[in-house]
C-alpha cells in the first residue's frame, strides 16, 4: 500500500516554501530518516525525510513548485519481511501433510536466502571492480573510495596532497569543486558564444529578500551617517594574543568579535538604538541579540548571536563561527535567524570601501563595516600610515535623531580605538 510523503509542519513564521529538489527518484530504495527532498523557504532549507524503509513511489509535486505546510508531495511503498503464520486446526489437515508443508517451506526459504546471498555477492563484486578500475594507479582508503563512488568522479583530475601519494577525502572534494568550476565556465562560454540570454526563476530566498528590501525602504525613514575608525590598537592586540587566544579557546581572534562587543557596549549606553517601533509604541529591549550578515551560496542570511551583553569576546567568536558553519551547510534553524535587535554587516571582506546598508525591520539600526585600508593620517601633529576603516550606520529617523546616531557611531569608534576598555569594562 502506498504511503503519503508530506512536507513537514512549517513554523508559524513560514507560510509556504518551494520544493527545490528531489534527492530520490521513483523506484529507488529509501532508508528510514534518509533525506528525500529539500524545501527552500525564505529563512531556511527544510529537509523531508523518509519515515521508514521502502521504495520511492510517485512524485506528485515537481521541483520549483510552491507547497504548503503538511502537503502531500509524493508517496512510497513500505518494505518489510512479513512472516505470515496460518492458524490451522488439526482436524482440518492431517499431521503428515502439515509436516511435509513445513519441510517444503524450509527448503524454499533456504533456496531464497541462497539466491539473495549470491546476488548480493555478485553486486558487491561488480561494485568493487568498478571502484578498482576507477582507482587504478592510486592509493586510497575505504572512506576515500566510498566518497569517490558517491560523487561519481573519475581519478583523472584528482591531485594528491599527500607526500606518499595517497588520495584523501580532501583531494576528492577539491576535485569535485574544480569540476564544478570548469562546468560553470563552460556553460558561461556557451552562453557567451551563442549570444543569447538565459532566464531562470529567482530562488525563494532571493525573491523574499528583494521584497523585504523594498518594504524596508518604503516603510522606514532610512538615513546613513559615516565615520572612520583607526584600528591600529586593535591590530596590535590581535597580533600579540592571536596564537594564545586560539590555543586556549579553539577559535581565531577576529575583528567581528570585537565589533559585536563594542556594539553591545554602545547599545547598553544608548538603548534607543537597540529599540524598535511597534505601531505607536517604542519597545526597549533589555538584551542585545545582534544579527551577523553572512553570505552563502543561497544568498544573504542573518543569523543572530544571542545576549551579546553577557558574552566574552571568545564566546562571541565561537558563536559566530558555529552560525557561519551552519549557514554554509544550510543547517540554520528558524530560531537562529529571528528576534535580532541590531545587525552588523561586514562588506569589507568583499573589498567594499564604503556602502549604505539597508535596515532589517523592525530593527532601528544596522552597522556597516568596510575594508581596512592603510592611509596617511595626522597623529599628534605627525603624519603616520594607519589601518583605517570607514563605518556606516543606517538608522530609522522616525526613532533616532541625527545626534543619537552620530553619538552611537562615535562611541563605537572610541571603544575600538582603545580596545582594552572592552576587557577592563571601563
Amino acid at each position: 500500500m502506498a504511503i503519503d510523503i508530506k512536507s513537514p509542519q512549517f513554523p508559524e513564521s513560514i507560510f509556504e516554501g518551494t520544493l527545490s529538489s528531489w534527492l530520490k527518484k521513483e523506484g529507488q530504495e529509501i532508508k528510514q530518516d534518509e533525506v528525500l527532498a529539500e524545501i527552500e523557504t525564505d529563512k531556511v532549507v527544510i529537509e523531508v525525510t523518509a519515515p521508514s524503509d521502502g521504495v520511492m513511489g510517485k512524485v506528485l509535486v515537481d521541483e520549483g513548485a510552491t507547497i504548503k505546510s503538511s502537503e502531500v508531495i509524493g508517496s512510497y511503498k513500505e518494505s518489510a519481511i512479513v512472516n505470515e503464520s496460518k492458524v490451522v486446526e488439526e482436524t482440518d489437515i492431517p499431521e503428515e501433510q502439515v509436516e511435509l508443508d513445513r519441510k517444503a517451506e524450509e527448503v524454499k526459504e533456504v533456496e531464497v536466502k541462497q539466491e539473495v546471498h549470491e546476488a548480493h555477492e555478485t553486486s558487491e563484486t561488480t561494485k568493487e571492480k568498478i571502484v578498482e578500475s576507477s582507482t587504478k594507479g592510486f592509493r586510497m582508503g575505504p572512506a576515500a573510495k566510498k566518497l569517490l563512488k558517491e560523487k561519481s568522479l573519475t581519478t583523472e583530475n584528482i591531485k594528491t596532497s599527500s607526500k606518499k601519494g595517497v588520495v584523501t577525502k580532501k583531494d576528492i572534494l577539491e576535485a569535485e569543486k574544480t569540476q564544478k568550476v570548469a562546468e560553470s565556465i563552460k556553460v558561461k562560454e556557451n552562453i557567451s558564444h551563442m549570444g543569447s540570454s538565459e532566464r531562470v526563476p529567482m530562488t525563494r530566498l532571493r525573491s523574499v529578500v528583494a521584497k523585504r528590501l523594498l518594504e524596508s525602504q518604503a516603510q522606514t525613514a532610512s538615513l546613513t551617517t559615516f565615520n572612520e575608525v583607526d584600528l591600529h590598537e586593535v591590530k596590535i592586540l590581535r597580533e600579540k594574543y592571536k596564537e594564545s587566544f586560539e590555543e586556549k579557546f579553539g577559535v581565531k581572534l577576529g575583528f567581528m568579535g570585537m565589533f559585536l562587543k563594542a556594539s553591545s557596549i554602545a547599545l547598553q549606553e544608548m538603548p534607543i538604538v537597540n529599540a524598535s517601533i511597534d505601531g505607536d509604541d517604542i519597545v526597549y529591549h533589555g538584551f542585545q541579540d545582534i544579527g551577523v550578515a553572512v553570505s552563502t551560496e543561497r544568498g544573504l542570511v542573518v543569523p543572530v548571536v544571542r545576549n551579546v551583553q553577557n558574552l566574552t569576546i571568545a564566546e562571541i567568536e565561537l558563536a559566530i563561527r558555529d552560525l557561519s558553519l551552519k549557514a554554509r551547510d544550510g543547517k540554520l534553524d528558524i530560531e537562529d535567524m529571528t528576534g535580532g535587535t541590531f545587525t552588523v554587516s561586514n562588506g569589507g571582506v568583499f573589498g567594499s570601501l564604503l556602502s549604505t546598508p539597508i535596515l532589517n525591520p523592525p530593527q532601528s539600526a544596522i552597522l556597516g563595516m568596510h575594508k581596512i585600508q592603510e592611509r596617511p593620517m595626522a597623529v599628534n601633529g605627525n603624519v603616520e600610515i594607519r589601518p583605517m576603516m570607514y563605518l556606516a550606520l543606517t538608522y530609522d529617523h522616525r526613532l533616532l535623531d541625527g545626534k543619537d546616531a552620530v553619538s552611537f557611531l562615535v562611541k563605537i569608534k572610541e571603544i575600538l580605538e582603545s580596545p582594552e576598555s572592552m576587557i577592563l569594562g571601563v
